[in-house]
């Protein structure tokens, strides 16, 4: 639908900046996947690809936390590359536990994630440091000092 009306109440062909209709790209294809069940990998996938992570900046170090529930330090990689790029990947493995129990329903994800960071300029690639406490990563990223501009007196002559 056009805020502007259309003259003899045909729909135009022509682009409509003011139009209320928005186009959606993926809409075909959700169509068609709407009405079919969510497999157990698409399940697990989303869960575990959707790992987010915060990332703050105070005066003295960038600090990443990241809430991880259900992994150990094992399953965690954290690494540094060249360029100043922070990588934190892991991976949640599913448990096969077989003890002639009957589960009525099994609820935990399984699958990888990968975040990858640009650090700035004045970050100390050298002195990353890790914790992992209660299933919340935190990472700390010291920042270097930032230098204090020299200030040359300048004598007045006269």
């Amino acid at each position: 639908m056009s805020l502007v009306p259309s003259l003899f109440g045909r729909k135009s062909s022509v682009f409509d900046p003011f139009s209320l209709e928005v186009w959606d790209p993926l809409g075909a294809f959700n169509s068609i996947t709407r009405d079919l069940p969510l497999s157990e990998f698409a399940r697990d996938a989303a869960a575990i690809a959707s790992t987010q992570i915060d990332w703050k900046e105070t005066s003295d170090a960038h600090i990443f936390k990241a809430d991880l529930p259900g992994l150990k330090q094992e399953e965690v990689k954290i690494e540094v590359e060249d360029g100043r790029i922070l990588q934190i990947s892991g991976e949640r493995n599913k448990e096969e536990e077989q003890k002639n129990e009957k589960y009525h329903r099994v609820e935990r994800s399984r699958g990888k994630f990968l975040r990858r960071f640009r650090l700035p300029e004045n970050a100390k690639m050298e002195e990353v440091k890790a914790a992992m406490e209660n299933g919340v990563l935190t990472v700390t990223v010291p920042k270097q000092p930032e230098p204090k501009p020299k200030v040359k007196s300048i004598e007045i002559s006269g």
